[in-house]
C-alpha cells in the first residue's frame, strides 16, 4: 500500500492519496483546488487515478475533486445524501471501494454535515482489521467538526463520534483539518489514534446532553468566504478565486493610526453581525468575512480600507484576500475592536447598517450551474 498525507498550511486542511503498489490504482480524498501537487505525484509514481472522494461538501476551501476526476476519467464520489448540482457516485454506509487488494470502507458519520463520511482503510494481506481511518471533519485531533452550518446536527455528531471511538485503539486517525475554523480545540497535530482520542479528547468524555450544549454554545465565526466557497463546491457558482491562495504582505496598524486615518477611509468590520451589534468602532461598516467575495462591490477601490475584527486575526486574512483580488490600499488593525475598547475609546452599539439579503442560488452574479443531480 502507498499512503500519503498532504497538508495545506494556508487553510489548515489535509488531503490523502491511497494506492495499491500491485496495480498502481489510486484514490485521492479531499483534494484541494491546487491540483498540480497531485498531478506530479501521480506522474512520478505512475499511478492510475480510479476514485476521487470528497468526504463532504467543503465550506472553507475550494475542492479540486471535479477537476481531478474529469482530467483522469476517474469516478467522483460523495455520500448519497450530498446536495450538489453535478453527477457523482453516491456512496452508502458500509460500501467498499477496491484498489486491487485494498479496501476503502465507507462509514456515514453525519454531524458536521449531513453527507459527512469517514473512510476505513483495510489491507487484507496484512490484516483483516482496518489500520487507518480518514475522518474528514467528524473526528479531529482534540476536537470534532463544528455542526452549525450546512445542515449540521450536534446530536448526530455525538453519535458519529462514538461510532468512530468504538474502533480498535490501534486505528490511526487522519482528519481533514489540523487547524483553522473547523474546530476551536484542535491541537495542531495532523494525526492521532482512536485510543488516544478516546482517552484525551475532551469531547469524548462528555455525555450527550453536555456534548450538544458545548458544541452549540461555542460557535466560532464562519470561515472566510464560506458563502462563495460552499456555493462553488455545490456547483451553484464558479468562484474559485474566492479562496485565499496567496499570502500578500499587509500592513498592521495600531490605535493611533486608526484614529488619525484619512477622512475618506473606509472602516470595514469583518466580524459576525451579532459581534458587531455588541460594540464596534464608530463609523465601521459591517461586512462579515464569510460574505466578502460575494459583496466585493460594496468595498471601495478608490479609498483606503481599514479592516478590523475582534482581535486582529480575521481582519488580517480578510485584508490579504482583498489584496489578492486587487484592492491595494488595505491595512489591518492590530488588536482589533478589543484593543479599541480596552483603550477606553468610544464605541457604537446595535446594527447601524442594513444587512444585505443573502444572494439566491439563481442570482449568483458569476454563477454557472455545473452538471446535474443524479
Amino acid at each position: 500500500m502507498y499512503f500519503k498525507q498532504i497538508l495545506d498550511e494556508r487553510c489548515g486542511c489535509a488531503s490523502y492519496v491511497i494506492a495499491s503498489r500491485q496495480t498502481y490504482e489510486a484514490a485521492i480524498v479531499d483534494p484541494s483546488i491546487m491540483t498540480e501537487q497531485y498531478e506530479a505525484l501521480l506522474r512520478e509514481r505512475r499511478f492510475r487515478l480510479r476514485y476521487v472522494i470528497d468526504t463532504h461538501v467543503h465550506a472553507d476551501h475550494i475542492s479540486g475533486a471535479r477537476q481531478m476526476a474529469t482530467a483522469h476519467n476517474a469516478t467522483l464520489c460523495l455520500h448519497e445524501a450530498a446536495q450538489v448540482s453535478y453527477a457523482f457516485r453516491g456512496l452508502k454506509d458500509g460500501e467498499e471501494l477496491s484498489l486491487s487488494q485494498l479496501r476503502l470502507r465507507i462509514l456515514h458519520t453525519p454531524g458536521h454535515r449531513p453527507e459527512m463520511i469517514s473512510i476505513l482503510i483495510i489491507n487484507p494481506p496484512r490484516s483483516p482489521e482496518p489500520s487507518m481511518v480518514l475522518t474528514g471533519d467528524s473526528l479531529l485531533v482534540g476536537d470534532v467538526g463544528r455542526p452549525d452550518f450546512g445542515g449540521g446536527d450536534a446530536g448526530q455528531q455525538y453519535e458519529s463520534l462514538n461510532r468512530l471511538l468504538r474502533l480498535p485503539d490501534w486505528v490511526a486517525v487522519f482528519p481533514g483539518h489540523f487547524e483553522g475554523p473547523c474546530g476551536a480545540g484542535m491541537c495542531g497535530r495532523p494525526s492521532t489514534t482512536v485510543g488516544f482520542e478516546r482517552l484525551y479528547n475532551p469531547l469524548a468524555r462528555l455525555d450527550k446532553t453536555p456534548f450538544i450544549a458545548k458544541l452549540i454554545s461555542e460557535v466560532p465565526a464562519r470561515p472566510l468566504n464560506i458563502t462563495a466557497i460552499e456555493a462553488t463546491n455545490r456547483g451553484l457558482a464558479d468562484l474559485p478565486w474566492a479562496m485565499l491562495t496567496t499570502a500578500p504582505s499587509v500592513e498592521e496598524v495600531d490605535l493611533a493610526a486608526l484614529e488619525s486615518r484619512p477622512d475618506n477611509a473606509f472602516l470595514l468590520d469583518v466580524r459576525e453581525p451579532e459581534e458587531y451589534a455588541h460594540g464596534h468602532v464608530p463609523g465601521a461598516i459591517n461586512l462579515p468575512q464569510a460574505d466578502l467575495a460575494t459583496r466585493l462591490a460594496e468595498i471601495p477601490r478608490d479609498r483606503p480600507v481599514f479592516a478590523i475584527c475582534q482581535g486582529g486575526v480575521r481582519s488580517l486574512r480578510a485584508a490579504q484576500f482583498l489584496k489578492q483580488v486587487g484592492i491595494g490600499h488595505v491595512v489591518s488593525m492590530r488588536g482589533g475592536t478589543e484593543a479599541w475598547i480596552n483603550a477606553g475609546k468610544p464605541v457604537s452599539y446595535g446594527d447601524t447598517t442594513l444587512e444585505k439579503p443573502r444572494v439566491a442560488e439563481s442570482e449568483w452574479a458569476h454563477a454557472g450551474v455545473i452538471g446535474h443531480n443524479r
